[in-house]
C-alpha cells in the first residue's frame, strides 16, 4: 500500500477510535477531522480533494505528524485563524529538509504511520479535545453573557488600547488572549503544550488581504506625540503586546519554531531568531533579533524586527494589483517611479546572472506608494519595496531591509525609515569616497549607559570610536567602528547610526559594533580560508554576512586608513551638533518627520513611502513603512551587485557638500566593498 494511503487509512482509524471516546465523555460530540500534515504542502493551491482538510464551522481540527497531535483552532464567529492558517504555520517553521520534500518534491518521503496511533493515544486525544471544547463553550457562553447586559452608569469604560482589558474583562485585540491557541499533544508521554496562533495574512481560508489601490497609499503624518521627553517613540518598549510565545514557538510560530538567548555574548543580552520563505526554488533564511542590555528588551525588540521584516519581502496585507512596462504607464499617464533613479546593476552582473536587466518597455509589477514631497500616490517597482517577492527572474535589483521600518504610528515609521536610508547613504558616500571624518569623543555623551558600554568593549580588547557622517542633511549622522588594539583576528567592525538626538544616534552605532566585535575574532578565525580567499578576490564577496566578516582580517585594516589613520582630538557631542546644525527637536515626531522629509527635499529628493504594515500589526497599533529615496546611495550586498559604484552622486556628494573642490573620479573611489553589517 503507498505511503499515503497508509496515512489515510491511520487516520480514519484514529478518527473512529478518537468519536467513539467522545461519546462517552460529551453529552453531544463535536464533528472531528484528523488529517496529517506534512503529506501535502500548504502553501500550495490545493484542490478540495487534495487538501489537508476543510476546517469547516463546528468542526473540531486534528492534525496529527510522527508523535504528536495538534487540537484546534476551534471556529470561532468574527475571529480570524483558521485550520489552514495552522497548516500553513506549522509548515513554514518545519527544517528546510523537510520543506524542501514538501515543496518542492524528492527522494524524500513519508515512512509511515507512527506507532504512538494506537487506543491509547486516542484516548488521550479525546480527553484533550474534550477540554478544549468544553472550555471555549464556556468561555464563549461568558462573553454573550456580559455582551447582553446594560453597562451600568457608575462603572463607564475608557476606550481600550493595544494590551488593555475591555468590558467585562475581555481581552482586545492587542492583546495575545485576542489570538486562537491550539494545543500539541504528545502521544509518547502525553505532555500538552499550549500556543497561540497568529492568523496568516496570506490564508485563501480567512485572510482579509485587499486589493493594492492609490487610495490604499495615501499616508498622512497625524500628530504623534513622544510618551516622553527625550524620546523619538509614541510608547515604550513596554506598552506593546508582544507575546513572543506566538512568534517563535515549535508548531506554528508565526517568526519561526524559537528564539536564542545568546548567553555567550559579553556585551549585549542578544537574542536570534530566523524564519524562511520561499521564492521558487530558493528557500532564504532571514534573521532577527534584538542587542539591549537585557533579554526582555532584546526579545521584544527582536520581534519588532522579525514582523518588520516579515513585512517587508513581499505583499501580504494588500494583493498587487499593476503588472505593467513603465513606458505603458506613461502612456496611460499613470506616475509611476523609474527605478533606474535608484540604481542599477552594471551590465557584467546580467551577463554572468542571466538575470535582465530592467528596460522602460518590461513589464514589471508595481504597488502603490505615497509621495510626502510631492503628496500624491505613486506607482513603485515591488522590486525595490519588496525584497523577497517570489521569481528571481523578475528581480533585475535584489533589494534589502534598508529603509524599512516599524513604529507605533505611521510617522515614527516614516521617521525612522527615513533615518535609515539617510544613514547608510552617508555611509557608502564617506567609504567609497574615502572621505575623512571628524572623530567624536564618547566620554561627552551624557548617557551613562553609552559610557558604560564603551568601557565594557575597551575591557574585551576593542577601542569604541566614533564619526560624524552628516555629509548633507542637517541631520546627525554617526559612524562607528570597533577596533582590536593589538590588530589581531577580528580586526575592526562597523555601525552606523542616524536621528535628530546625536546622542541616540550614536548609541544606535554603538549598539551594533557592541554586539558584532566578542564574537568577531572567534567567527574570522573559524572562517580564515574562505576570508582570506574574499580579501584576494573581492568577486568572491557575494553575501550580506560576507561584507562586515571579511574586516575581521588584520590585512584588509589598510583599506579603512583614511577614516581611523589621521591623528585627530575627538570633539564633544555638544560642540560639533550645535544650534544651527541640526533641525529642532519637536515634542510630536509627525513635526519631526515633516521637517526631516522638508530638508531631503530642499536638498532636491523625493521621500516616497509603501505602507508594508501587516495585520497583527495593526492591531498592535504597528505600523511598518518602506522609505525610498531615489538618487541616495542603495546599500548593497555582494561586490557585483554595488549600484552606488555607478550613481550619480557617489561622484558628485562630497563636492556638493563642500568637502571636495571637484568630482571624483574613478582612480579616486575606495576599492574595497563596503564593510557595513
Amino acid at each position: 500500500m503507498p505511503t499515503t494511503d497508509r496515512w489515510t487509512t491511520g487516520c480514519e482509524a484514529l478518527a473512529k477510535e478518537l468519536r467513539a471516546h467522545l461519546a462517552t465523555l460529551l453529552p453531544a460530540p463535536p464533528r472531528v477531522e484528523v488529517c496529517p500534515l506534512g503529506l501535502v504542502n500548504a502553501f500550495a493551491d490545493v484542490t478540495a480533494e487534495h487538501a489537508p482538510g476543510s476546517g469547516a464551522a463546528g468542526t473540531v481540527p486534528v492534525r496529527v505528524y510522527g508523535r504528536h497531535a495538534v487540537v484546534g483552532p476551534l471556529s470561532v464567529p468574527g475571529r480570524r485563524g483558521c485550520v489552514r492558517c495552522l497548516e500553513r504555520r506549522w509548515q513554514a517553521a518545519r527544517s528546510r529538509q523537510l520543506r524542501e520534500a514538501v515543496e518542492l518534491g524528492g527522494d524524500t518521503g513519508a515512512a509511515g504511520v507512527p506507532p504512538q496511533w494506537g487506543p491509547f493515544a486516542a484516548e488521550a486525544l479525546a480527553g484533550l479535545v474534550a477540554g478544549v471544547v468544553s472550555a471555549t463553550d464556556r468561555r464563549e457562553s461568558a462573553l454573550r453573557r456580559d455582551s447582553t447586559e446594560p453597562m451600568r452608569p457608575e462603572a463607564p469604560v475608557a476606550p481600550a488600547g493595544p494590551g488593555t482589558t475591555g468590558p467585562a474583562g475581555d481581552r482586545t485585540a492587542g492583546d495575545s488572549a485576542a489570538f486562537p491557541h491550539v494545543h500539541q499533544l504528545d502521544l509518547a508521554d502525553l505532555t500538552v503544550r499550549r500556543y497561540p496562533l497568529v492568523p496568516d495574512p496570506e490564508c485563501p481560508g480567512c485572510g482579509p488581504r485587499e486589493r493594492d489601490s492609490a487610495d490604499a497609499a495615501l499616508l498622512d503624518l497625524a500628530p504623534s506625540p513622544k510618551y516622553r521627553p527625550g524620546a523619538f517613540r509614541t510608547r515604550a518598549l513596554a506598552d506593546y503586546d508582544l507575546p513572543t510565545e506566538a512568534f517563535a514557538n515549535p508548531v506554528c510560530g508565526a517568526l519561526g519554531p524559537t528564539v536564542v538567548l545568546d548567553v555567550s555574548s559579553t556585551s549585549t543580552s542578544a537574542t536570534i531568531g530566523c524564519f524562511s520563505l520561499r521564492s521558487g526554488d530558493y528557500l532564504r533564511e532571514t534573521f532577527w533579533g534584538g542587542h539591549a542590555d537585557t533579554f526582555r528588551d532584546s526579545l521584544r525588540i527582536g520581534v519588532l524586527e522579525g514582523l518588520e521584516r516579515y513585512a517587508g519581502m513581499r505583499p501580504r496585507a494588500r494583493a498587487t494589483t499593476v503588472r505593467a512596462s513603465l513606458d505603458q504607464l506613461a502612456a496611460e499617464g499613470r506616475p509611476a517611479l523609474d527605478p533606474r533613479r535608484c540604481g542599477l546593476y552594471a551590465p557584467e552582473f546580467h551577463s554572468a546572472t542571466g538575470i535582465a536587466p530592467f528596460t522602460p518597455g518590461r513589464e514589471v509589477s508595481w504597488v502603490w506608494g505615497h509621495s510626502l514631497t510631492e503628496r500624491r500616490p505613486l506607482l513603485v517597482p515591488e522590486v525595490l519595496t519588496y525584497y523577497h517577492t517570489p521569481g528571481l527572474a523578475d528581480r533585475f535589483v535584489q533589494e534589502s531591509s534598508n529603509g524599512c521600518a516599524t513604529g507605533g504610528s505611521a510617522a515614527e515609521a516614516v521617521y525612522y525609515g527615513l533615518m535609515e536610508v539617510v544613514e547608510r547613504d552617508a555611509f557608502l558616500l564617506a567609504w567609497y569616497g574615502q572621505q575623512p571624518l571628524t572623530e567624536l569623543d564618547p566620554a561627552s555623551a551624557t548617557r551613562p549607559a553609552t559610557r558604560q558600554m564603551v568601557a565594557r568593549l575597551e575591557m574585551y580588547g576593542y577601542r569604541a570610536r566614533f564619526f560624524d557622517a552628516a555629509l548633507t542633511f542637517p541631520v546627525p549622522v554617526v559612524t562607528g567602528v570597533a577596533e582590536r588594539h593589538d590588530g589581531g583576528p577580528g580586526r575592526m567592525c562597523f555601525g552606523a547610526g542616524a536621528g535628530l538626538d546625536p546622542e541616540a544616534a550614536l548609541a544606535s552605532a554603538l549598539d551594533e559594533i557592541a554586539t558584532d566585535a566578542v564574537n568577531l575574532a572567534g567567527r574570522t578565525e573559524r572562517e580564515e580560508p574562505r576570508l582570506r580567499a574574499m580579501a584576494a578576490d573581492f568577486g568572491k564577496v557575494a553575501a550580506l554576512h560576507d561584507h562586515p566578516l571579511v574586516y575581521g582580517l588584520p590585512e584588509m585594516a589598510r583599506h579603512a586608513d583614511f577614516l581611523l589613520k589621521p591623528a585627530q582630538r575627538p570633539v564633544p557631542l555638544h560642540e560639533r551638533y550645535g544650534a544651527g546644525r541640526t533641525l529642532p527637536v519637536s515634542d510630536d515626531l509627525a513635526e519631526d518627520a515633516a521637517a526631516c522629509v522638508a530638508a531631503v527635499a530642499e536638498a532636491g529628493f523625493e521621500v516616497i513611502v509603501v505602507d508594508q504594515t501587516l495585520p497583527e500589526q495593526r492591531e498592535r497599533g504597528l505600523w511598518t513603512v518602506s522609505v525610498l529615496v531615489p538618487g541616495l546611495l542603495p546599500i548593497d550586498f555582494g561586490w557585483s551587485r554595488q549600484r552606488a559604484l555607478d550613481m550619480p552622486r557617489l561622484r558628485t556628494g562630497l563636492r556638493e557638500a563642500g568637502l571636495r573642490d571637484h568630482d571624483l573620479t574613478d582612480a579616486e573611489l575606495n576599492p574595497a566593498p563596503h564593510p557595513f553589517p
